[in-house]
């Protein structure tokens, strides 16, 4: 336990995204890019896009003959800095979610109702 009584270390977050989504990115600094999602990490509430929070990372060569160097990879950004996209209204929307013909939830477009 914490400092706090109420503290919640091992809860999840809820992420609104999933893998292979197609998602554009709200605010930051690659705020109106697009890109689809490939990784999730619902515990820190993270994504990772791919196209989108390029950064820089110094690798040490492991083995012999590897290079080492600076390699630019993704980095994760907050999963609330990114809207889901839809195809139809092109652009970023809020989802809502609906129960199909076979009784499963599926999410749709909170515009345009269509499924994404």
């Amino acid at each position: 336990m914490g400092l706090y009584k109420n503290s919640k270390k091992n809860e999840s977050h809820f992420v609104h995204i999933k893998r292979e989504d197609t998602v554009i990115v709200v605010s930051g600094d690659d705020k109106g890019k697009r890109g689809k999602v490939v990784q999730v990490a619902p515990k820190e509430g993270k994504i990772i896009v791919e196209g989108i929070n390029t950064v820089s990372k110094h690798v040490k060569p492991r083995r012999q003959g590897q290079p080492g160097g600076i390699i630019k990879t993704d980095g994760a950004i907050y999963a609330c800095k990114v809207m889901l996209y839809c195809p139809k209204c092109e652009k970023g929307v809020r989802i809502k979610h609906r129960i199909g013909d076979d009784k499963n939830k599926v999410r749709v477009c909170g515009k345009c109702g269509d499924e994404i």
